[in-house]
């Protein structure tokens, strides 16, 4: 058999058209434009929704967590309104006040050490005796880590004698 048009058809054929038992270029060229248009618009699509995770992420905000749940929430319901939410609050600078009260903490914590290292030198001080102006030893007051919560100091405080009445 012969390749032989009919009778009705043109004589002069687009270029796009196949003959018979061959590869369509056009509709291969198609598809891949096809696909890459679609896995193009999927990237940008996700770049895009991403953007508030990112913006939250690159700036250490802390209300990263925040966002990314705003932004899951939107991808998955289409609701639009949760990913412009997270981007407001990603765009937002809230101050950091856990960390000032953080550092509050610690320094009223090392203030509580260097006082009860000052106050278990001095008891050491008052135990052993202190000094006198000659070089002498005082006889050590014993009673003073005795006194406990709520007792009056002055119940346990001996009596001061002057020079006249020792004698």
């Amino acid at each position: 058999m012969a390749d032989s048009l009919h009778p009705a058809a043109s004589h002069h054929l687009p270029m796009f058209i196949t003959p018979p038992g061959e590869t369509d270029v056009l509709m291969v060229v198609c598809a891949l434009v096809l696909l890459l248009s679609v896995v193009g618009f999927g990237i940008l699509f996700l770049t895009l929704h991403t953007l508030p995770e990112r913006i939250a992420h690159k700036s250490h905000k802390l209300q990263f967590e925040i966002v990314a749940v705003l932004g899951l929430i939107a991808l998955f319901t289409h609701m639009h309104i949760f990913w412009v939410i997270g981007l407001v609050l990603a765009l937002v600078d809230f101050p950091d006040i856990g960390g000032w009260l953080g550092r509050i903490a610690g320094s009223v914590d090392r203030i509580a050490e260097n006082q009860s290292a000052a106050n278990a030198a001095a008891s050491d001080e008052i135990r052993t005796g202190a000094k006198t102006s000659d070089g002498s030893s005082e006889a050590a007051f014993d009673h003073v880590p005795n006194i406990r919560r709520g007792e009056s100091a002055a119940s346990t405080r001996p009596e001061l004698t002057t020079a006249a009445t020792r004698g």
